[in-house]
């Protein structure tokens, strides 16, 4: 598709028809909505071996690809990383994009692209039935949905499936059990994994991911305002008001295990994250390996996220997350079904592609590595780059850059839509040694800048962590309010 050229021809029909007319979507792909059950006609993805050779820069040129041609089902940096990967292992590229990505750095890098929808999301990514249009007139075999968005939405993984086309991820029953923060505690302590105590203190959502809805209750007189707010909150992000009741655990750490399990139950861990510098819940930067773990604590920690995969037959790429308290004792806290924003960090110190290591599994390939096999080497750490004004209370800023920006999928004179997340790039570092890479990091973020309009994207500090607490190993999930002077 040429995306210079006008896109998304707008047409009306009655209520329940799928309205939208591209050059490569047609209308009769799917039929009626009702309810929360699309109907489509049943068309499967067709296996065929063809010789793709893209026409674009970059694309996977010259090589038979077989079988196999996957729909990057996400937008920005991912779907670029997406790309790259699938490019080296030979197989052809589409990517989707809504009008205000026409020119994503992602569309120009694929072998094919389709317009999807308008800017918002709901209208684009979030459209079922635009996705998986999307898929079956462009014959894609294979769905990598990234993360976010849909990625861990089982109606849409159900549908894939139906239709032939191979999700690139878990099975929905993976993605259902994890995504209830109750059914999963009773399974992974079933499974012998430690999980939080239940008891007076935080109130949680009961769905969604962590760190969305969280509500403390320091006293006891504020339990039934907190639990209503909790119960509001929660109903709002996620549409269900069932929230959960655990201890708190003050000054806790957040590590990650990342894991990797194939369709035939071997699972391997790839060491730990520590993501305890947030702001508001989210991760901003993260480090591995946690200088908090000591060997024991580590193997008894790697050994709890293969005992969670495993538990629930889990199939690909998945981050079971800890908290780590003061006195050294780990809880379960969540699983992401999905493969993260900071798994590269992962992949620098294993030197193991993890893209691809998806792909494999999804096309039914046995795991290409056992435990000890893996050996993890060096330190990185990673950093986000967001459109946000860190001195005006990290106010989303939409609006056009003028600089490049390393490890990030935009160009100068990119605009940032003002409709989706501030995320816009990632920024990585390794070494060896530890105090090497904090003066690599250091000297990068004095040198790198992101200038355009006012408040387009945060001017990043050298000093966007505390050295003191980072190198003392007292950081905690608290660290980052609202200052400036820390991240961004």
């Amino acid at each position: 598709m040429d995306v210079t050229k006008p896109i998304c021809n707008f047409v009306t029909s009655p209520p329940g028809l799928f309205v939208w007319k591209t050059q490569a979507i047609k209308s009769s792909q799917c039929s009626f909505m009702v309810g929360n059950k699309v109907n489509f006609p049943i068309k499967k993805a067709q296996r065929v071996g063809v010789t793709c050779k893209s026409k674009k820069q970059g694309g996977a040129l010259h090589t038979t690809c077989g079988a196999d041609k996957i729909l990057v089902a996400n937008r920005g940096e991912i779907a670029v990383r997406i790309i790259r990967t699938a490019h080296e292992m030979g197989i052809p590229c589409v990517a989707m994009y809504s009008t205000a990505d026409k020119d994503a750095l992602h569309v120009k890098l694929a072998d094919e692209s389709v317009c999807i929808g308008k800017a918002p999301g709901n209208e684009s990514y979030l459209d079922i039935p635009n996705v998986l249009s999307a898929a079956i007139s462009h014959g894609c075999t294979m769905l990598h949905p990234g993360y976010g968005l849909l990625a861990e939405n089982v109606l849409f993984v159900e549908m894939c499936r139906e239709h032939g086309i191979s999700f690139i991820g878990p099975n929905p029953d993976s993605i259902l059990v994890m995504g209830d923060k109750l059914t999963a505690r009773k399974i992974m302590k079933k499974a012998g994994v430690p999980i939080v105590p239940g008891s007076f203190g935080l109130l949680q959502a009961k769905v969604g991911g962590g760190g969305w809805v969280k509500h403390l209750a320091k006293e006891p007189d504020e339990f039934v305002k907190l639990l209503q707010q909790a119960k509001s909150d929660a109903a709002a992000a996620f549409g269900k008001d069932g929230v959960y009741i655990e201890k708190y655990v003050q000054n806790p750490r957040h590590i990650e295990f990342l894991v990797l399990a194939d369709k035939y139950g071997s699972v391997v861990q790839f060491g730990e994250l520590d993501c305890s510098i947030q702001r508001r819940y989210q991760k901003l930067l993260e480090e591995a390996p946690s200088p908090a773990l000591t060997p024991a604590l580590r193997k008894a920690m790697g050994d709890a996220a293969v005992a969670a995969a495993a538990s629930i037959g889990y199939i690909g790429v998945g981050m079971v997350k800890f908290l780590l308290d003061e006195r050294g004792s780990f809880y379960f806290m969540e699983m992401n079904t999905l493969s993260q924003v900071e798994h590269p960090v992962t992949e620098m110190i294993s030197s193991v592609d993890l893209v691809k290591e998806q792909i494999h599994v999804a096309m039914g390939e046995r795991l290409r590595y056992k435990q000890e096999d893996i050996v993890l080497r060096g330190h990185s750490i990673e950093s986000h780059i967001n459109a946000e004004d860190a001195f005006k209370g990290f106010r989303y800023g939409p609006g056009k850059i003028a600089s490049d920006l390393p490890s990030s999928y935009v160009n100068p004179d990119y605009v940032v839509p003002s409709c989706y997340e501030s995320l816009l790039g990632k920024k990585f570092w390794f070494s060896l040694a530890l105090e090497t890479l904090i003066s690599y990091l250091k000297l990068t973020l004095w040198l790198f800048r992101a200038l355009g309009n006012p408040g387009s994207i945060p001017t990043l500090l050298p000093s966007m962590f505390v050295p003191w607490h980072f190198r003392k190993c007292v950081c905690s999930k608290q660290i980052i309010s609202s200052s400036p002077c820390c991240i961004y």
